[in-house]
C-alpha cells in the first residue's frame, strides 16, 4: 500500500516541483480554498490561536487563521519545490546573513548546536545554511512512516550537502563526528513527552519543552545558536543566526530551553501567520506534583 500511494502521488509532486514560482503560487491560492473547504485541522488551529491570543476578538482570530492557512499552502508547495530548485534559486529565495562570529567559530574549528522552531520555511533554511557556510550541517529529524516518501524527503533535504540524522541516533552521530566541524540543528518546539519535559509558559500556555538540545550542548560544550527565519515577502526569506549561549556549560539548569522558547515567542508575536498552528502543540497537561 505504501508503494501504491507513493507511485500514484509522485507524478503530481514532480509536476508541482517543476512549476515556475509564479505558477506555483497560483496553485497555492487554489489549494488554500480546497484546504479551507475540507476543514483541515480547523479546530486545532482555532483553539491554538484563541489560547495563544486571549486578548484578540473572534474576528481577529479568524483573520489570523486565514493568514496561517494561506501560508501553510505556500509552505507545502515550497517544500515540494525543493525537489527541483537549483543552487542559485535556493540562494535567491532564502538569503543567509553570515555574522563575523560565525566565521570565527569555523576558524576555531568549533562545532555548535542550532535551535529553531516551525517558523518560516525551515526546509529552505537548511540549504541556505549549507550553501553559505563551511560547516557540515546535520539536521535532526523524525523519519516518515512511509518508506517511499521518506527516501524522497531524504534525497530532497540532502541535495546540497546537508546531512540528516534520525532523532534516535542523535547522540551516537554526535559522538562519531566530534572531530568534524558541525552545526547540529534541532526543530526544538515540538511536543515533548510530558513526564520528561521542562515546563514553561509559552504563548500564555503551560508548555512541555524538549531538553535534549540543551543537554547535548552542555555535554559537548557546543555553543547554542538560534536560527531566525523571517519571511521578507511571498517566496522569499532571510535567515539570520543569533548566538544565544557561547558557553553552555556555564548556564543554569533549563536556562537554554527557557531562553530559546522566549526568543521564538517574540518572533511569533511579530508575525503569527508563519508558525505551524496546525500542530497539536499543547496536547499534554502539566503534571500535578
Amino acid at each position: 500500500m505504501q508503494a501504491i500511494a507513493f507511485y500514484l502521488t509522485y507524478p503530481f509532486i514532480y509536476l508541482i516541483a517543476s512549476l515556475p514560482f509564479d505558477a506555483l503560487y497560483k496553485v497555492s491560492d487554489i489549494l488554500y480554498y480546497l484546504l479551507r473547504l475540507t476543514g483541515y485541522r480547523q479546530k486545532v488551529v482555532l483553539n491554538n490561536l484563541r489560547n495563544s491570543f486571549p486578548e484578540k476578538s473572534p474576528s481577529e482570530i479568524e483573520t489570523l487563521s486565514k493568514a496561517f492557512y494561506r501560508y501553510l499552502c505556500d509552505l507545502i508547495l515550497e517544500t515540494l519545490k525543493t525537489l527541483k530548485m537549483t543552487e542559485q534559486e535556493s540562494r535567491d529565495h532564502c538569503t543567509f546573513h553570515t555574522p563575523e562570529w560565525l566565521n570565527k567559530l569555523y576558524d576555531e574549528k568549533k562545532s555548535f548546536i542550532i535551535v529553531m522552531g516551525h517558523y518560516g520555511n525551515w526546509e529552505w533554511a537548511g540549504p541556505s545554511f549549507t550553501l553559505n557556510t563551511n560547516f557540515q550541517l546535520v539536521v535532526i529529524y523524525r523519519p516518515l512512516t512511509n518508506t517511499y516518501f521518506e527516501k524522497m524527503m531524504v534525497r530532497t533535504r540532502t541535495r546540497f550537502g546537508t546531512r540528516i540524522t534520525p532523532v534516535n541516533l542523535t547522540l551516537r552521530d554526535m559522538v562519531a563526528n566530534r572531530k568534524l566541524v558541525t552545526a547540529t540543528a534541532f526543530i526544538a518546539d515540538q511536543t515533548a513527552p510530558h513526564d520528561k519535559a521542562y515546563w514553561t509558559s509559552f504563548l500564555h500556555q503551560d508548555t512541555a519543552v524538549f531538553t535534549g538540545p540543551e543537554k547535548l550542548a552542555i555535554k559537548f560544550d557546543y555553543p547554542v545558536v538560534y536560527m531566525n527565519v523571517k519571511r521578507v515577502r511571498r517566496g522569499y526569506y532571510e535567515v539570520t543566526p543569533e548566538m544565544l549561549f557561547p558557553k553552555p556549560q556555564e548556564t543554569k539548569e533549563n536556562e537554554i530551553s527557557e531562553v530559546f522558547m522566549n526568543r521564538l515567542e517574540r518572533e511569533i508575536l511579530q508575525d503569527p501567520s508563519i508558525w505551524l498552528w496546525s500542530h497539536r502543540r499543547w496536547k499534554h497537561a502539566r503534571p500535578l506534583h
